[in-house]
């Protein structure tokens, strides 16, 4: 892979090119895709979303929203510092082309900016129990009338591929969606493959799949342009990882890690001393403890440590890439950046306590539970209906129902694959309030 061609700034529908050399730096391809992403429904939609603790009514508990721009805030700086060493290494890229360091924190802050914008309501749980509806609920009914790689999109149900298909998706007069330009399409996608073989290999591009079967045609476009890596044979499609989706993938690792966990620390889910005790070990070798000494409160000592940590696992993020940039363009590196990162056993350490007292607490198992219901009984009403209506069979409550279905999602498809997919799109741009209040309508 190249740098030049993994920086397109092409989108969706173009028929010339994008050179980064005429581009107007003040309002540059890629900060528009930042911009785009901000102001899209689906991305505001996330303020009422679950990141940890779901439909939490305290105020410092994270939401998708809060968290996917605290992402960005740290994938830009990522990014910007990576572009820097890049651009030294491979001055060209300047000279020749036009690219400066701040393009490739620009690419990276749009692309983990959106990197949550398919995530159902509820959290991880809710991507599950879509999953389940298929598999193991009354969607099984469907299993015989799909291709195994349909089928396995419904039941392995992905939000990161959801959010491919948010930002690309074309309906009438939207062609395209948000068209975000291509190298931020690639950043965005972590793993670069479609749902079946699952995890073929333990390469990180593997673990998940980034792109639906709807999707297939118009990811290997995007592939294409960018020259990233085809790994797959026969008529199996999958790619090796574009390089900047490392430093997104990295942003998120590092937030939700260390923000998590300070989130943990202020529901009083984790102790202070065991905080402070795991938090340490992250900045011994920068902290100021002069400074740290005048801190009087739990906040703001935490605070503190957080962002020192932040800090240093950001500068070991780009230590690691740099180190092994050659192997990454040869579609070589198979680790996540924090797998390689000096400070993987305090990271490690972290999680494992943020899984035991926070994400199994007893409030976070009991609201995703109330989850798994509701996406389970919209998953099933509105299903039912949308086919009925298809099939000339509506009954009353059918049509009733798709009267409350939004405007935008009265779309014919004639595909049972694309109906199915439809109404789990819809089901999972609902906020997590917004999924309780349709829930009590269609139950009433």
């Amino acid at each position: 892979m190249t740098w030049e061609q993994l920086l397109s700034l092409k989108r969706q529908g173009d028929t010339g090119k994008r050179l980064r050399i005429e581009q107007d730096d003040t309002r540059l391809g890629f900060e528009v895709d930042y911009d785009r992403i901000i102001f899209s429904s689906a991305f505001r939609s996330l303020q009422d979303k679950t990141q940890v603790i779901p439909l939490s009514k305290t105020d410092f508990v994270h939401t998708r929203l809060t968290h996917s721009l605290e992402v960005s805030v740290v994938g830009r700086s990522i990014g910007r510092l990576v572009g820097k060493k890049i651009i030294e290494k491979y001055p060209y890229l300047k000279e020749i082309h036009g690219y400066h360091m701040n393009d490739f924190g620009a690419i990276v802050a749009a692309a983990a900016l959106a990197h949550d914008i398919g995530n159902p309501p509820f959290g991880h749980s809710g991507e599950k129990a879509i999953g389940e509806y298929f598999a193991i609920g009354k969607g099984q009914q469907y299993k015989d009338q799909l291709t195994p790689k349909q089928w396995q999109d419904l039941v392995d149900f992905e939000g990161n591929a959801n959010g491919f298909s948010v930002l690309t998706s074309s309906r009438p007069g939207i062609e395209g969606s948000l068209r975000l330009s291509y190298a931020t399409l690639g950043a965005f996608t972590k793993y670069p493959k479609e749902s079946l073989p699952k995890k073929p290999t333990k390469n990180i591009a593997d673990k998940k799949y980034g792109f639906f079967q709807s999707d297939v045609t118009f990811f290997k476009e995007v592939a294409e342009e960018l020259g990233m890596i085809f790994n797959k044979t026969g008529e199996d499609v999958g790619y090796e990882r574009h390089p900047l989706a490392f430093l997104v993938e990295a942003a998120d690792d590092i937030c939700y890690t260390i923000i998590d966990f300070e989130d943990g620390i202020n529901l009083g889910l984790v102790s202070e001393d065991y905080a402070l005790e795991y938090l340490i070990k992250l900045v011994k070798d920068t902290i100021d403890a002069a400074k740290y000494q005048t801190l009087t409160t739990k906040e703001d000592r935490i605070s503190y440590l957080r962002a020192l940590a932040i800090g240093n696992l950001i500068n070991d993020a780009v230590r690691v890439f740099i180190e092994n940039e050659e192997a990454i363009l040869k579609g070589e590196f198979h680790f996540a950046l924090t797998d390689k990162s000096k400070y993987k056993a305090q990271m490690d350490d972290i999680i494992k306590l943020s899984v035991k007292n926070i994400y199994q607490s007893r409030e976070v198992i009991e609201k995703e539970l109330s989850g798994y219901q509701i996406i389970n009984n919209l998953l099933d009403k509105f299903i039912t209906a949308y086919n009925n209506t298809y099939d000339g069979k509506a009954t009353n409550y059918d049509k009733l129902l798709m009267k409350i279905l939004p405007e935008k999602h009265h779309l014919e498809k004639e595909s049972l694959y694309e109906r199915l997919l439809h109404i789990c799109h819809y089901i999972s741009m609902l906020t997590d309030g917004k999924a309780v209040e349709l829930n009590k309508i269609v139950t009433a």
